[in-house]
């Protein structure tokens, strides 16, 4: 059985995980981490890293940007694999996680949904194919009114991986509204809409003459976050010192 470290236990997402980990044979919760210094879960919760003691496989953060750095030096003091799916990070933080994955088995995703992550991998795929046809791609993101960030950052990691696939070719663009052209072929359209409570949508386009290919994931709930959380807990423990994505998870 795997035993995980969850890291912002008490965050929405740390419920979502805590839940579902309890379901789960296959894997134990069996210290958490959080400034709140209680969780739900029925395992012990430290305020801070010096107090955790419980045997652990795996850490899973879903905190923030403020307890990266301590946790990460946690990490590497224990020789404990990470999956970080936390957001925010900085440029420094990154480039910490990218050092730290000499030493210990890292992960970190923009989206740690199973089915995203799928959708990254055959959008890249589907590029390959229909931009040398003369397909045109484009972009669209749907989620809530809450929703600060535009566009997700799911939208880009999917743009990412098409440009990828096409040498990095291709140029972003958010905005046409000062644009007095007509559309460059060479170009990846990024739209955002934020309304109600939509959940979060994610749609790549490729639009060629006379047809059109649509790939669409749509996420219902946070529990598909959490699913993906724990498929990396399982995946990373035991791994050897690598920088591992969800493409590695999903095989």
């Amino acid at each position: 059985m795997v035993k995980m470290l969850l890291v912002g236990c008490n965050g929405r997402m740390g419920k979502v995980i805590t839940e579902l980990a309890e379901a789960d044979p296959q894997i134990e919760i069996t210290a958490g981490v959080d400034v709140a210094g209680t969780c739900a879960g029925q395992y012990p919760v430290a305020a801070s890293f010096d107090e955790v003691s419980a045997e652990v496989d795996v850490i899973v953060d879903f905190s923030s940007p403020a307890v990266f750095d301590s946790m990460l030096d946690w990490a590497l003091a224990h020789t404990i694999p990470v999956a970080v799916c936390t957001t925010g990070l900085s440029e420094a933080q990154i480039a910490r996680l990218d050092e730290a994955s000499k030493k210990i088995a890292v992960l970190r995703s923009a989206n740690m949904s199973l089915g995203v992550n799928l959708l990254i991998k055959l959008v890249r795929e589907a590029a390959q194919t229909l931009a040398n046809a003369g397909f045109d791609i484009e972009i669209v993101e749907r989620h809530h009114n809450q929703k600060k960030d535009a566009p997700s950052g799911t939208a880009l990691a999917l743009a990412d991986s098409i440009n990828e696939g096409l040498d990095h070719a291709y140029e972003y663009v958010y905005d046409r509204s000062n644009r007095l052209q007509k559309r460059d072929p060479k170009e990846i359209g990024i739209s955002a809409v934020r309304g109600g409570t939509i959940p979060g949508t994610h749609e790549v386009i490729f639009a060629g003459t006379d047809e059109v290919v649509e790939l669409t994931h749509l996420a219902y709930s946070r529990s598909i976050f959490g699913k993906g959380a724990i498929s990396a807990a399982k995946f990373l423990a035991g791994k050897s010192a690598k920088f591992y994505s969800m493409a590695d998870v999903i095989g």
